[in-house]
């Protein structure tokens, strides 16, 4: 199960700490995050199945990541792959809320996911299960295969170690 734990704007040296883990099956290819050949401004792992990606970053400080919604009873056999959502915002020139709402008429065509993505200005969450977006505000934040916060003991453990972790002078 994928887990994305991160402090946005709690940090003074420090705008977005993030700690992350990519659950998948071990037979799907992919390659470790590098700057790649073909968008040289993108700093991501790559699915060498379907073209996208997990999370990444720009050299102009453009930021996504995706993890799956857990609803084994709602899934589309031939949906898009939700990685093109990741990478199609990184090497994209639409601001991050406008993508969003881009998006927003065609969530339902994927299956489930959320989706984290900003720039050096904005942090925003949706969800194609709760079909809202969310500005995301500055504090300590996890992320599982629900919705943002939900208070899984994973997410729930995750937040509180990476408050403690910031909230000390060294280490950092």
């Amino acid at each position: 199960m994928c887990l994305i734990i991160f402090a946005y704007r709690s940090h003074p040296d420090y705008q977005l700490i993030l700690a992350a883990n990519r659950d998948e099956f071990y037979d799907r290819p992919t390659l470790a995050a590098v700057f790649w050949e073909d968008a040289p401004e993108l700093l991501a792992g790559r699915d060498l199945k379907a073209g996208g990606t997990w999370m990444g970053i720009t050299k102009k400080g453009r930021f996504a990541a995706i993890t799956n919604y857990r609803d084994s009873g709602m899934t589309i056999e031939d949906a898009p792959s939700r990685g093109a959502l990741v990478k199609n915002f990184l090497i994209g020139k639409s601001n991050p809320y406008d993508y969003l709402e881009s998006l927003q008429n065609k969530g339902q065509d994927y299956n489930g996911f959320n989706l984290i993505l900003g720039d050096v200005n904005s942090l925003f969450y949706y969800s194609n299960r709760d079909g809202n977006i969310h500005n995301i505000e500055p504090g300590v934040h996890g992320l599982s295969n629900h919705l943002l916060n939900t208070p899984w003991p994973k997410v729930a453990q995750g937040t509180s170690r990476l408050h403690t972790l910031i909230s000390q002078k060294e280490g950092f």
